[in-house]
């Protein structure tokens, strides 16, 4: 028996890389053309987030839980769940998240937005724009398959770290609930990326640090 030392953090995966990778490119080609749409919905959000429209947060919370909720449903549990146990629980979890941004972002009103120069409110947008548009690229800028990139609102990695941006963009300290399941993903899916050595894992246990340490020290700012 090899010793524990000897192990590469490969080893400690349930399925090859190629498999997980060829499992996304499986998943794009079943929903297209969901992806434009998703590219639509992001510029959205970005617009509404730097708007003037009272109701933006309320549309923003509704939008994301949307986004969570087809994660959920479309990715973890009917392909993920196919090639990995714990899937089931994702799903769960990223459902948990659709539900409290409905429950406190549209129904309670409590995701509010207004212009600051804030530094964490700056974090936040840098967040933002790093899962919408270089997060997509750096699959293919490392060799893989366009029809393997991750997107936001389609694959769990850049969803959690748009989340996690736009909750710091918020104008007052979010509902702790809000931050916990993008916190808690960004943790997971860091690691799992680290262990098919991807190139995708530096931003995204970069944006859960950013996120906590940025949530950790906030200050009420003036509501939009």
């Amino acid at each position: 028996m090899s010793e524990w030392w000897t192990y590469e953090p490969s080893n400690f995966l349930l399925f090859a890389p190629r498999t997980y990778y060829r499992l996304i490119e499986q998943y794009h080609a079943a929903i297209w053309p969901a992806q434009l749409v998703a590219l639509v919905v992001g510029i959205a959000i970005l617009a509404l987030a730097h708007g003037e429209w009272r109701w933006r947060g309320r549309a923003i919370a509704a939008i994301l839980a949307v986004c969570w909720a087809w994660v959920a449903l479309a990715f973890h549990f009917q392909r993920y769940a196919t090639i990995n146990w714990a899937a089931t629980w994702f799903a769960a979890a990223f459902m948990l998240e659709a539900l409290l941004l409905i429950a406190v972002g549209v129904i309670g009103d409590r995701l509010r937005f207004a212009a600051t120069s804030d530094p964490i409110a700056h974090a936040g947008l840098a967040l933002v724009l790093l899962g919408l548009f270089v997060q997509p690229l750096l699959g293919p800028l490392a060799g893989r398959n366009w029809s393997q990139a991750e997107i936001f609102g389609i694959t769990p990695d850049p969803t959690a770290v748009v989340t996690l941006g736009l909750l710091l963009r918020a104008s007052r300290p979010v509902d702790a609930r809000l931050a916990l399941i993008p916190l808690s993903w960004c943790a997971v899916g860091g690691a799992f990326l680290w262990t098919m050595r991807s190139p995708e894992t530096a931003l995204v246990l970069g944006a859960g640090l950013v996120g906590l340490l940025a949530l950790a020290v906030r200050r009420p700012r003036g509501s939009g």
